[in-house]
Parts: C-alpha cells; structure tokens; sequence
C-alpha cells in the first residue's frame, strides 16, 4: 500500500508541477510556432502514457498484492494484450513523430526570399559574415584562416571584396524577413540556439549546415552554443538583435568589407607620440604603468587587447559601473582618442617601448597558482602570451597588482557586466570560478613565473 501511495502522490506532483511551475517557453519571435506545437503533443502523448502506466502500477499493487492463500497467475503469451499495446503505442509514437516531419520538410525548404547570412562558431565565440551589395557570398577556406584573416577570405575572389565582415558575437537582422543562416566551425562541434526563434543547428567541422527562420519581433535575443564544445562552453554567448529595416541598413553599413579591412591603417608611432602624452601621465613615459596611480603596464601588451579596451572605454562598456573607480578614470582619457585611426596611432607608438617585465608585487602559493592555471591556459596559453583567436590577451610579465583588481573585479560584477561586453561576460564566468582572494593571489604569483 505505501508504494501504490507513493505511485499516485507521483503522479499528482508532476501534474501540479507541470501546470503551476513558472518555467515555461521564452516567448515565441519567429516564425516557428509549429514546432511548438510539435512539443505541446509530445508532451501531451508523453504525459498520457506517464500518468497512465503509473496509475495502473498503483493498482496492479493494490489489486494483486500478496494474500494468503492466493497464489500468482503466469500468462506469458496474451495476444489481444500484446496486440492492444501494439496498437496503442504505434498510435502514440505516431502521434509524436508525424507533425516533426511535417516541421522538419518545412525546416529544410528554405523560402527563395531570404536573405542570406553566415555564422562562424570557434572555442568561444561567434562572429558573422554578409553578402555585401552583389548578394553573393566570396569563397573562403579554413587554411587560409589568421589572426589576420580570421575568416579565411579568399583575397583573389572579386565576389568577396564586399562582404561584410563582423568579427563581434552580434549580429543584426531586420524583423519579418526570412534569413538562411549558413553555419560554419573553424574548429571542433558547435551548435547554434536562439530560444526565442525555436532553432537550432550543428555547426560540423569541414562542412556547412543550415538553419532559417523569420524574425518577428523586435529586440535582442541571446545566442547559445549547445553542444559541449570544451572547457569554456558555457562562456560562449552572443547575440541577435532585431531591428527595424532602416535601422538595420544603419547597422550594416557601421560593418567593414573585406576590401576594407584591407587597407586599414596600422598606425603612424611619430604621429601616436604626441597624442600618447595624455596617456603618459599616469602609465608612463615607456608604458611602465604606475601604481600609485593605478595604471597598469602597457608596454608589451597585445596592440588587438590595448585597442579593444580603449574603444570598449570610449563606447561606454567599460567604465560605467559605479565601483569601477579607476574605470570611470580611464574612460575621459580614453575619449581623446577621437577616431579610430587616433587609437592605431597611440598603440604604434606604444609597440616601440622596451617589454621589461613588470615587478613582482603578489605572494601566493605558486604550486596551487599553477593548479589553478591550467584552466586559464586553454585561452591565456601555458606561456601566458595570450591567443589572438580567441580573444585572450597576454598575463605574463604584465602587472600583477592590476590582474589582481581585474580578477575581483570580474568575480563582483563590477567589469563584464555590460550586455554589449561579451568577452567580459566570458572572463566574469571564468573569474567566478576563482572563490576567494587567496586563491587569486596564489595564480597571480604562478603567472609571474611565467
């Protein structure tokens, strides 16, 4: 009797639970309502048969339960049970199964309208690639992919000269147009998920898969990978916002052309001397950094890393916390470099300073430090020299003191938090794993082995 209780209070607490929980689908901003639907009758036929083989559990116990005198029946062959349990299930099965087809053929037939986009997926971040005016895409190839040519552009091919390149996890589309989302993987399996558009596809290595849907509302939306693609697969988040079509040209026209991309300018170091003067107030005349007046060292940094920053200052995703007090110091200064080609100019000059080192200022347990790295070295790499491709600037022989407040600072909330920040938010997920300030301090004197 006390299983058969147990049977039914089951039961009656999933019922309750599925009715009244608060969780529930995200609301619906595409055009895949059927594969809602599909769901719904999943559920529906699942929810059935669950209730229905554990009521029945519940009696079979009630009913047959040992009594004295009573002796059990064995019946191995019953052919009208069997045939009725064929039935029931085949109609079941069927029932879960036809409206997916009927999905899925819509799925794969992708309208002759729709605008055409590319998403790449790399360990841990999305970046996006447009047909520019000619509507076609240019040819590309992994082995010909670098840090300076992350998509692996074919420079020969005259179709890919326009090609809007945008290396930033996001992207833009206009609301009630059909899009193809062409997906590619630069290196291991990804998976490409908006919750709100109901899809989502693998993205293979060596090949190129598909997904389309059409953007009915407008907003932004948070792109997930799931399909565990290594240590830092949570991490990689990124975006689709939806916009009005004027807003969305807007938006398209902002983006680079590979031909663009092309001949941009490095940077004038002469011309960057003059303009570093602000900036050698406080890290100095070499890039030293200055403690006293929390300026890190800058001299030997990643000249990507130095420009992202000053660019992520100047559009407000650093330094607007209200207890990021150094941060709100450093964006006016950073708002001197008005262009662009100003900021190349400053970290020119900055890449002609002599790389010393930094002086050892945190003690820690340097063989837990090292124990805690091997985490951090997947992006960082062992040597702590950073790798460009994926997004992680250089540790080693930079300030040690300033990696300290930066790992807090993560760790708080108080940088990575801004929703357009996306590799802060990755390193805010990272620096949550580090739970206490000892602990920071022993992988901080670990990187100063480096």
């Amino acid at each position: 009797m006390p299983l058969a209780i147990a049977l039914i209070l089951l039961v009656v607490g999933t019922l309750v639970f599925h009715f009244l929980s608060p969780w529930t689908f995200t609301p619906l901003a595409s055009n895949w309502s059927q594969i809602d639907d599909t769901i719904d009758i999943t559920f529906v036929v699942c929810g059935i048969v669950f209730v229905a083989v554990n009521l029945f559990m519940a009696y079979a116990v009630v009913k047959y339960r040992a009594k004295e005198g009573s002796k059990a029946a064995y019946d191995p062959e019953n052919k009208k049970l069997e045939t009725i349990l064929t039935i029931v299930t085949a109609v079941g099965v069927a029932a879960m199964l036809t409206p997916g087809l009927f999905v899925w053929g819509e799925f794969v037939d992708v309208p002759d309208d729709a605008m055409e986009i590319e998403a790449i997926g790399q360990q841990w971040h999305w970046t996006y690639r447009l047909p520019g005016k000619d509507g076609q895409f240019g040819n590309v190839d992994s082995l010909r992919m670098t840090n300076d040519n992350p998509f692996g552009m074919d420079p020969d091919d005259p179709l890919g000269q326009d090609d809007v390149l945008v290396y930033n996890p996001e992207v833009h589309l206009p609301v009630n147009v059909p899009v193809k989302v062409n997906l590619r993987s630069k290196d291991v399996l990804h998976d490409f998920a908006v919750a709100q558009f109901r899809v989502k596809m693998d993205l293979v290595p060596g090949m190129e898969t598909y997904l389309w849907f059409e953007p009915t509302v407008t907003g932004s939306y948070e792109v997930l990978c799931e399909e565990l693609c290594g240590i830092a697969h949570h991490t990689m988040r990124g975006a689709v916002v939806v916009d009005e079509q004027a807003d969305f040209d807007a938006w398209l026209a902002s983006n680079p052309t590979y031909a663009e991309t092309q001949v941009a300018s490095s940077g004038n170091a002469a011309l960057g001397a003059a303009q570093y003067a602000v900036c050698a107030a406080c890290h100095g005349q070499q890039g030293e950094g200055l403690q006293a007046l929390n300026a890190p060292k800058i001299a030997g940094q990643s000249p990507w890393y130095l420009k992202r920053q000053i660019q992520n200052y100047k559009a407000g995703m650093r330094g607007v916390h209200e207890n990021d007090i150094f941060g709100k110091q450093m964006a006016p200064m950073a708002a001197t470099l008005v262009n662009d080609a100003a900021i190349d100019n400053v970290i020119a000059h900055i890449a002609t300073f002599p790389d010393n080192p930094s002086p050892a200022t945190v003690d820690g347990d340097v063989a837990n430090g090292q124990r805690l790295y091997n985490t951090c070295a997947y992006c960082h790499g062992k040597d702590g020299a950073g790798i460009q491709a994926i997004n992680a600037p250089r540790m080693a022989g930079m300030t040690d003191w300033y990696l300290v407040n930066q790992l807090k600072n993560f760790r708080a909330g108080v940088r990575g938090q801004h929703p357009q920040d996306f590799y802060g938010k990755q390193m805010g997920f990272m620096g949550r794993t580090i739970h206490s300030d000892e602990l920071i301090n022993d992988l901080v004197a670990y990187i100063n082995t480096l």
